[in-house]
């Protein structure tokens, strides 16, 4: 993972009409940012990005339709590879807004994509221009921060008065990760709080409930993928046998619930369901080798439906 890179930045846009958003959000935000996207850079306006010519180059499709490459060497049955991005919608259920009032959201970036950042600043702003939601409300970006996420600190890198923007942010790398598990070294147990529905499937099924070498298959999976497509570079583990060894890992106590939630897919025409658990487990056991993907997860999520925001958990005392 020495080439894992991973950066978060805070968005702030203020509504200028009265604005009706979903009690989650993070489709809408998705929704709009993708549709925009391709208006900004599609050239050839197909509808379909796998006939397209340029679709190996284009910026709209890698970043958001991600094909994998011919040469692969993973994931050659699947038509697309995880998006390099993740969208954390607030997580008011608040869903009426005034003029003037002012909407935060996160935005995760994974690899080669960090360079992109201002095609995501230009396409949000755009965004506003054009409107979002169902009655397409028109907002103002107002700015954009620099997370660097573990320390708290932020930075200004974008002024949307003046259009004014910085090139100086904080990117988290391995060295950053390690450092933060140190102090848990010691410790045989760690909590953690499921902030927005997490969708994991093991055995070819959602779960209901958490266990330790379920976690860690799929943040081993998801960030192995990322780290190939993404960051160039492929991971060489011992998967068995962390898995193996994830296994004596056990759930000290749990609090998870199921909370449904749907969505609208324009492509699909059709509503979709998108529940998953949230709340509490704890677990116990000798977790020194794992803590460093689970720390990495914080950042990038985990399970299906990440981009929307879903899969968010902490590490809490």
């Amino acid at each position: 993972m020495e080439n894992f890179r991973v950066a978060k930045f805070e968005f702030k846009i203020v509504a200028q009409d009265k604005l009706y958003l979903p009690e989650y959000k993070g489709s809408t935000f998705r929704g709009g940012f993708g549709n925009t996207l391709r208006k900004v850079v599609c050239i050839t306006k197909n509808k379909e990005c796998c006939t397209c010519l340029l679709k190996e180059k284009c910026i709209y499709s890698y970043i958001f339709e991600t094909p994998p490459p011919k040469n692969t060497k993973i994931l050659t049955k699947y038509p697309y590879a995880p998006h390099p991005f993740v969208i954390e919608p607030p997580l008011e259920t608040k869903k009426e807004y005034q003029p003037g009032d002012e909407i935060t959201f996160n935005l995760v970036l994974i690899g080669r994509v960090i360079d992109y950042l201002p095609y995501f600043i230009f396409t949000f702003d755009k965004l506003g221009k054009i409107g979002v939601g169902k009655n397409k409300v028109k907002y103002r970006l107002k700015e954009v921060e620099s997370n660097s996420y573990f320390s708290g600190d932020k930075h200004l890198i974008f002024r949307g008065e003046d259009k004014t923007l910085y090139n100086s942010y904080h990117i988290v790398t391995k060295k950053d990760i390690i450092k933060q598990c140190e102090k848990y070294y010691s410790k045989r147990g760690i909590a953690l709080k499921f902030i927005t529905p997490t969708r994991i499937k093991y055995q070819e099924h959602l779960i209901k409930g958490l266990e330790f070498h379920i976690l860690i298959r799929n943040l081993l999976r998801r960030i192995a993928v990322l780290s190939y497509f993404h960051c160039d570079e492929e991971v060489k583990l011992d998967f068995a046998g962390l898995i193996e060894r994830a296994r004596r890992v056990k759930v000290k106590k749990s609090n998870l619930k199921w909370y449904d939630w749907d969505r609208y897919s324009t492509r699909q025409n059709t509503r979709m369901k998108m529940g998953g658990f949230i709340g509490d487990v704890s677990f116990k056991g000798d977790l020194k080798e794992f803590l460093p993907f689970v720390f990495l997860g914080q950042i990038i999520h985990v399970g299906k439906g990440t981009s929307f925001g879903l899969g968010s958990y902490k590490i809490v005392q």
